[in-house]
């Protein structure tokens, strides 16, 4: 089979390699929807999960199954069904804690593109079916549906981390579509005010759709010091990292009132050490915390994301700016997604058989 493929740092490429062999909780599936991340960005310029040789690029997709293992119960050849990013091991005792994303060790529960060949490919290999996938809802287009594999779990649990409530004054830094996704989380979870930070006009007028309240230009000044001018010195109660870098955290620290939270589930691609300011973290004991993670999967919570589509109170096409046929127009979707022009918010490629 051909897949697109970071051949080593800084390279990529088509490659075959094997149909991955199915399990018996397994299944194995041919993609219908694909969307690159700007994580296939990180992971292959950056070298920022270190070396990885011909290994299959892209967590984000929509998938029709070919073949299942004899143990699979509720799902079946010819499903169309939703992939997450994340495909933890559900026996591990990492996930028996609570903490399935990091089944087998940190970040283990995300395999494709990172420990295994990932979704860019004629057909790919997904662990424990019956746990991981879900069924794609009658009547959700398969290419707004790739935005529930990464951007939708992955934003909503910014908004999850940093336990947001009712009427709160949250600050979403990055409103890309993981942003986005953060803003429209804490909109959902009663925020009250809602800071987002972003220049991109179709960004802006996004975020505004999805609940924001007020948008700070990076452009015009230090984050922080629009923040506190903006909430009159006081500061906001939560602060969600959707963007940025080892840096931001500086901007995050200084905007959040004592007692505030600070979660992160921006890739941090490049740089050895996060940067916290001493004094705005009360020396060490203003009760800020500050708490990074990797989206919870599995199928239930999948089911349940897509139910927001479904019923109607979440509609994610505005994202989809840039829109491919085809497995062969991965290439040039990655390749937007490294460029980044102006207008774009997602690339998305639909394949027809």
């Amino acid at each position: 089979m051909r897949g697109y493929a970071m051949k080593k740092i800084g390279e990529t490429g088509w490659v075959e390699k094997d149909v991955p062999k199915c399990g018996p909780l397994d299944a194995i599936c041919r993609p219908i929807a694909l969307a690159p991340c700007t994580s296939d960005i990180h992971t292959v310029y950056e070298g920022a999960v270190g070396e990885r040789t011909d290994m299959i690029l892209g967590h984000e997709a929509v998938g029709e199954i070919v073949e299942v293992g004899e143990l699979v119960k509720d799902f079946k050849v010819g499903d169309k069904v939703l992939v997450p990013a994340i495909t933890p091991d559900w026996g591990a005792l990492e996930s028996q804690r609570g903490f399935s994303m990091h089944s087998g060790g940190c970040l283990g529960g995300w395999k494709f593109s990172n420990f295994k060949d990932g979704v860019f490919a004629e057909f790919f290999h997904v662990n424990e079916a019956d746990a991981n996938l879900a069924l794609l809802p009658e009547g959700i287009d398969p290419a707004e549906a790739t935005m529930l594999s990464d951007m939708v779990p992955t934003g909503f649990h910014g908004a999850e981390l940093a336990e947001v409530t009712y009427g709160e004054d949250v600050l979403v830094i990055g409103i890309g579509p993981v942003g986005l996704m953060s803003v429209k989380g804490a909109a959902l979870k009663g925020a009250g005010r809602i800071l987002a930070v972003g220049t991109r006009p179709n960004c802006v007028a996004l975020a505004k759709e999805y609940g924001a309240t007020d948008i700070i230009s990076y452009k015009n000044g230090p984050i922080d010091k629009q923040v506190m001018e903006l909430t009159k010195g006081k500061g906001v109660d939560k602060v969600i990292i959707a963007g940025g870098d080892v840096d931001t955290f500086v901007e995050a620290v200084k905007s959040v009132k004592p007692g505030g939270i600070i979660s992160n589930v921006n890739y941090l691609g490049s740089g050895d050490f996060v940067k916290i300011p001493r004094e705005a973290w009360g020396v060490g004991m203003g009760h800020i915390r500050i708490v990074g993670g990797l989206m919870p999967a599995g199928r239930m919570r999948t089911e349940r994301l897509a139910n927001l589509m479904v019923t109607g109170r979440l509609n994610v096409s505005g994202m989809l700016t840039h829109k491919f046929e085809g497995l062969d127009s991965v290439a040039e979707a990655l390749e937007l997604m490294r460029n980044k022009p102006s207008d774009l918010i997602k690339p998305v490629i639909t394949i027809k058989y």
